[in-house]
């Protein structure tokens, strides 16, 4: 979900087991899972991939995204704590520093914990899992923010507004909140049809 596997690379059961010493059962009964959530295809030799990425399918995958996490961040603004709007706040400027130390991997790692902190928050398990899936699709595909700013990661501040986000919750404005989610989903996807590299539709 966060981006540490990339579209197209292939995975196997065995190598994977490997790297984690581990059994080859419990990796194979994880991938299958994830393949019927469609984080996964099968290849014709049995290994196993990550979907290619259209334009049409991201497309339709950020739409709902803005969908399902604007309305867990309406609800989670409802019944925060104090505790979890520090835990948010702190979420956010890690996720701003790894912005501003160029580092796509923690910064990919810090936007996930960050935006889960809050949809979490929301106690609503039919809205985290729909998230979650999305997030199995979409995350690979996120990398490419990394080699689109010049090496200058900090400008991916522009159009994120984790931010927004975090004024908004700290008022208990459930209204505004959602919105700068969706504004940040959105304006990151405006961001990737423009200058991404999606595959040929099948």
């Amino acid at each position: 979900m966060a981006g540490q596997i990339g579209p197209g690379q292939k995975l196997t059961s065995r190598k994977i087991a490997q790297e984690l010493g581990t059994s080859d059962m419990p990796v194979r009964a994880a991938l299958t899972k994830l393949q019927s959530l469609r984080a996964l295809a099968q290849l014709p030799n049995g290994s196993l991939t990550l979907p290619p990425m259209t334009r049409a399918r991201f497309q339709d995958l950020m739409k709902t995204r803005e969908v399902c996490e604007g309305a867990a961040t309406e609800l989670a603004s409802a019944q925060l704590s104090a505790a979890e709007i520090k835990a948010i706040k702190k979420g956010a400027a890690a996720l701003t520093a790894a912005a501003q130390n160029k580092d796509i991997d923690d910064y990919l790692i810090r936007n996930y914990e960050f935006k889960f902190l809050i949809y979490r928050a929301s106690h609503s398990e039919s809205l985290i899992f729909l998230i979650e899936t999305l997030w199995l699709q979409i995350g690979p595909f996120l990398r490419q923010f990394g080699s689109h700013f010049n090496g200058d990661l900090g400008k991916i501040l522009d159009i994120d507004f984790h931010e927004e986000t975090v004024e908004a919750l700290e008022r208990g404005d459930g209204v505004a909140a959602a919105m700068a989610i969706r504004r940040d989903i959105a304006e990151g996807a405006k961001f990737l049809l423009e200058q991404g590299t999606f595959a040929a539709e099948a």
